[in-house]
């Protein structure tokens, strides 16, 4: 009601402001009623007076084509510079006040003609309104979101070992730095584990982030977990090494410094999560767990402890950097030194530069991890593989990707390089490399199925070329199957007869995402 208020009070303060306005008789009102009813203006060019200079041009253009509630004179012209009547007021008003007339008349007609479908909304919305207030008075939080994944793998693989390291037996060497003998029992031929990890996400602000994941698993005795097949390289990392027991797998919070800084700070947290960009398009969720290190396992490791990091990102650009101890470091660290992590695995501290287009991207990191203390001395194998490091190791890495914008015959590909540099005493080289490329197709087959490939060498030094083949069944959106084939050169052991064996093995491989 305010607007028609207006408009009835506007006549009387331009009749006011108006004293030289010309008289009733002398602007021929009548021809301006029969202008408006008879020659409605549905342009502002049907005003031949009116120019795109005028002051008042659009909006007076606005009126007319928007709401139908200008009129003229007679002769075609609209007259914007002289003073308005109080008689040429009300004519334009009345003009408006039809127009407005007409359009509440269509409104009453729709609404007559879909009051059983309005009807039909409003019930709907109402029970919607229901709904979200009862989910709302229910939820446990309102800032957090549960996120799971369930993982059920079923498979094999030859020349396995069982818990080479779970009794070990430490003694003085006559270097003085411990030796552990292992108790080596071969593997069992076919094992079914599971991994579950719950991921709470907290949000305080709306752009920041608190992680903590629960994570549980029975991977650890198996020949698919950390501890088995002898250089194996902890095929199911993302199986987990527990036993049936609920741990603390990620606790870390993330937050946005200005508009282009993010920072990370945790009592559990990985090198991955701070990076602004991963320079892989190969899935995570993959078979050997080599693959997911962009062919870099040294520079991209798996180190897990406290730790904290900040990146830089804008137009695809990025820089990050990172410190994370190692939790396991201590009394001693072998198990990056046989799963792939990286000869040496003490604390890291990562720098990575990389972009991040459209369909590719590429990135360069390098990764200092602090010295280990153990001497493995592995006396199933052929020779006593000794691994050991004193002064920390220079990680190198270069990887990149590029995907197709459309999926078809072409697949994605995913390729990198690493470099390890020993700077103390060791009995390996002065050098090694690994590298990997692996390919990817979507949609094979079957929309929202995928096929893949990866092959490469975790570490020359250890002769370990591998490769693994794949196709993920998308039986919905939330449950895909996936199965497997693999082979790893010198990847198992004859713990009786003491010698490498390469290693072949299948799995199928189920997961959940809720």
């Amino acid at each position: 009601m305010k607007l028609f208020k207006q408009l009835l009070v506007a006549p009387a303060a331009l009749g006011l402001l108006a004293p030289v306005a010309a008289t009733a008789a002398e602007l021929n009102l009548d021809g301006v009623n029969k202008y408006a009813a008879e020659e409605q203006v549905t342009s502002i060019s049907q005003f031949s007076d009116v120019k795109p200079t005028d002051w008042a041009y659009q909006a007076l253009s606005n009126l007319i084509e928007r709401y139908g509630c200008v009129a003229g004179y007679p002769d075609g012209t609209y007259k914007g510079g002289r003073a308005m009547t109080r008689f040429e007021a009300a004519a334009l008003l009345n003009a408006c006040l039809d127009r407005v007339t007409e359009v509440t008349d269509e409104l009453k007609k729709l609404m007559a003609e879909f009051e059983k479908e309005l009807a039909i909304l409003k019930g709907r919305v109402d029970g919607l309104e229901a709904k979200v207030g009862e989910l709302e008075a229910n939820q446990f939080s309102t800032t957090t979101k549960l996120k799971g994944i369930a993982t059920f793998t079923i498979g094999g693989a030859s020349n396995g070992v069982v818990n080479p390291i779970a009794n070990q037996t430490v003694a003085a060497a006559a270097t003085g730095l411990p030796v552990v003998t292992p108790a080596a029992v071969q593997a069992e031929r076919v094992a079914f584990n599971y991994d579950v990890k719950l991921m709470l996400d907290t949000s305080f602000t709306g752009k920041d982030l608190l992680r903590t994941t629960l994570r549980s698993g029975n991977a650890g005795g198996s020949v698919f977990g950390g501890g088995g097949s002898a250089l194996l390289e902890s095929y199911f990392q993302q199986e987990g090494n527990g036993n049936d027991t609920v741990t603390i797998d990620r606790l870390f919070y993330q937050f946005p410094i200005g508009e282009n800084f993010t920072g990370t700070f945790g009592a559990k947290v990985s090198q991955g999560d701070m990076l602004a960009m991963w320079p892989s398009v190969y899935p995570a969720d993959s078979i050997l767990d080599r693959f997911t290190t962009a062919g870099a396992n040294g520079a991209y490791n798996l180190n897990l402890g406290a730790g904290a990091g900040i990146w830089y990102e804008k137009e695809g650009f990025s820089v990050s950097v990172s410190y994370v101890s190692n939790e396991y470091a201590a009394p001693y660290s072998y198990q990056t030194e046989i799963t792939g992590g990286g000869l040496g695995d003490g604390s890291t501290t990562t720098v990575q530069v990389g972009y991040a287009g459209n369909n590719w991207g590429a990135a360069f990191a390098y990764n200092y991890t602090e010295a280990a203390s153990l001497v493995g001395n592995f006396s199933f194998l052929p020779t006593q593989l000794d691994v050991y490091n004193t002064a920390g190791v220079n990680n190198y890495a270069l990887s990149a990707y590029w995907q197709p914008e459309e999926s078809g015959w072409i697949p994605s590909i995913s390729a990198g390089v690493g470099a390890q540099q020993f700077n103390g005493d060791s009995n390996v080289s002065d050098d090694a490399w690994s590298w990997m490329v692996g390919l990817q197709w979507a949609d094979a087959i079957i929309k929202g199925n995928a096929f893949g490939i990866g092959l490469g060498e975790a570490n020359t030094e250890f002769n370990q070329f591998a490769f693994e083949v794949w196709y993920k069944f998308q039986v919905t959106d939330n449950i895909s199957v996936t199965p497997a084939i693999f082979w790893i050169e010198n990847g198992g052991a004859d713990v009786f007869a003491g010698t490498t064996e390469d290693s072949f093995g299948a799995v199928l491989k189920t997961t959940f995402k809720f």
